[in-house]
């Protein structure tokens, strides 16, 4: 993708120990090469250590400390996935109240595989069409939302993806809506904080 959709946008990248390696460097990079400034946000400081498929990954940097992170600093948010990764920050009211925060001022959501959780955890998942891993099927009906087996999904500004195979229909998916913030729209229904 020659051309810039995506300069002057801030991409917050939620993550903690244990995120599925690919679900960020890929979706950062293309991010990135749309023009875009992707910071990741971790509760931890420091660093962040990734899950590369079976095994630990490698080390990342985090750019913002979740307890400095505002959501009104970013532009949309990527939640990647991996098992640890959500399951940790869904335990953190902190972390879900910077993601909820994103729906609340009307902004785009990206996130994949394991990722929903958060949308779930939010309180978020009510009329929505998404998808994930399928193990949170389950989880997403039971909270109301409407789960489709598909490689990626747009619905109200949310945009879900299964799986690391499905990473380049995410990303086009994703880069569509984030564009969205440049040409000024609110995206999503208004809803009230908690």
């Amino acid at each position: 993708m020659s051309e810039k959709h995506l300069d002057g946008i801030r991409v917050a990248a939620l993550v903690a120990d244990g995120f599925e390696q690919v679900e960020l460097t890929e979706p950062m990079a293309a991010l990135r090469r749309a023009g875009a400034e992707v910071l990741i946000v971790s509760p931890q400081a420091g660093t962040v250590r990734a899950w590369n498929g079976e095994d630990w990954g490698d080390d990342f940097a985090v750019d913002v400390p979740l307890d400095q992170a505002r959501a009104e600093d970013f532009d949309a948010i990527l939640q990647p996935g991996g098992v640890m990764n959500p399951d940790r920050l869904r335990t953190n009211a902190d972390a879900v109240n910077f993601f909820r925060d994103f729906r609340v001022q009307r902004k785009p959501i990206a996130a994949i595989c394991h990722g929903p959780w958060m949308i779930v955890q939010a309180g978020l998942a009510q009329g929505l069409t998404l998808t994930s891993w399928p193990s949170l099927r389950t989880d997403i009906r039971n909270a109301g939302g409407h789960w489709v087996n598909e490689p990626a999904v747009e619905f109200d500004g949310i945009v879900t993806s299964r799986q690391p195979s499905d990473i380049p229909a995410f990303n086009d998916q994703m880069i569509l809506q984030f564009s969205r913030v440049r040409r000024g729209e609110k995206i999503g229904e208004q809803v009230p904080p908690c």
